[in-house]
């Protein structure tokens, strides 16, 4: 079983399951995922647009969807005598339900860590015990888990691979694709992929984007994830002077000039094509408040805090908002050094990530675990 919870783990998710298979046709894979780890091979029980909950107010609220889907995993679990789960991510469900297969002698594989050195040691303790592999997409990771006796290995982030192996549009493909304005740049916003955070983030990116757009005669783009409705944009903003896209994402992170993008694996995306963007992050203020107490780190973007110093701009919560968006984007888009320097720093992050191929490395080590007795 593989359990992942939300688009990230659906696309890392999917890489995996086909080295899987590419190992043993004959595997059977259940659990939860999009639609990309259905695409290749998942019987999904759950889908994760029914899992796009953030935040503890939201997971409050989803208390008994939750246990719903826990208990019927469980259930599955039972009913295949499936031996192995692959937790990806997700770590306020993964952890819980990591503790439950642990007392039913399941073999557990965590594969890219929660952000324990974001949210404090104290969870490590609880990894060490319940889980019997952590296979982590960062170095440090791997250096802080050894420090506290985690069986853990490090294979590279596989996101690498993806932007590696993705076939790019030349930016004249893209453009006609898309029916873009020839002659301008484009300002791309990358909003979230869960409806609350849309709420939250959007209208206040849009509005600066379309005065930055005016300003610098660049052309605003909003990339919109597979799993949300396009309405809820425009039910959001009476602003039309945006082109709203499914798909194409990574083309749109490779031939854009400048990005706003919201907080999150887009981020490390974003930092791998060199698009020099601005961070924004907003959520209700109870979860945030929350957050401030238990979160020890000063970076949320994670180009930041792989680079170890502060190349993207960050707008958190209450600095989220129209004119701090625009002051901050203006700032980069008139400084042409400042513009140049952030794009060169943002080169580093693929070295410092390793190689690709880290997907294949990570289904071996699995498929190694699955047959071990």
């Amino acid at each position: 079983m593989i359990i992942a919870g939300e688009a990230s783990g659906d696309l890392h998710g999917s890489s995996l399951i086909k080295e899987l298979f590419k190992l043993d046709h004959s595997l059977q894979i259940f659990g939860i995922g999009g639609d990309k780890m259905i695409s290749a091979g998942m019987n999904a029980q759950f889908h994760i647009k029914q899992m796009a909950f953030l935040g503890f107010i939201e997971v409050l609220r989803h208390l008994p969807f939750i246990s719903k889907v826990r208990n019927e995993l469980l259930r599955k679990i039972a009913e295949e005598k499936i031996g192995t789960v692959v937790l990806i991510d997700y770590p306020g469900f993964n952890l819980n339900i990591a503790k439950r297969l642990h007392e039913l002698g399941k073999k557990v594989i965590y594969y890219i860590s929660p952000q324990v050195w974001a949210w404090g040691k104290g969870r490590i303790d609880k990894i060490r015990e319940v889980v019997d592999k952590m296979i982590v997409v960062f170095p440090f990771e791997e250096k802080m888990y050894r420090k506290y006796n985690v069986d853990v290995e490090y294979f590279g982030h596989p996101l690498v691979e993806h932007v590696e192996n993705y076939s790019l549009m030349n930016k004249e493909e893209l453009y006609k694709k898309l029916n873009l304005e020839e002659g301008k740049e484009i300002l791309l916003i990358l909003p979230g992929s869960r409806k609350h955070e849309i709420k939250k983030i959007f209208p206040k990116c849009i509005n600066a984007a379309v005065k930055l757009s005016r300003d610098f005669n660049l052309q605003t783009v909003v990339a919109c994830s597979e799993n949300i409705d396009e309405s809820i944009f425009t039910n959001l903003t009476t602003e039309n002077n945006y082109r709203l896209v499914k798909g194409s994402t990574y083309d749109l992170l490779k031939h854009s000039h400048f990005g706003i993008i919201k907080s999150g694996t887009s981020t490390l995306e974003a930092g791998l094509f060199q698009l020099p963007f601005i961070v924004v992050y907003s959520t209700n203020y109870l979860t945030y408040w929350l957050g401030r107490i238990l979160v020890q780190i000063k970076n949320i973007a994670m180009a930041n805090i792989i680079l170890g110093e502060n190349v993207i701009d960050e707008l958190i919560q209450y600095d989220v908002n129209t004119e701090n968006i625009y002051s901050k984007s203006e700032a980069i888009l008139k400084d042409k050094q400042r513009y140049n320097s952030i794009k060169q720093k943002l080169g580093l992050i693929k070295e410092k990530l390793g190689g690709s191929g880290a997907s294949k490395k990570t289904a071996q080590k699995i498929y190694i675990m699955l047959n071990e007795a």
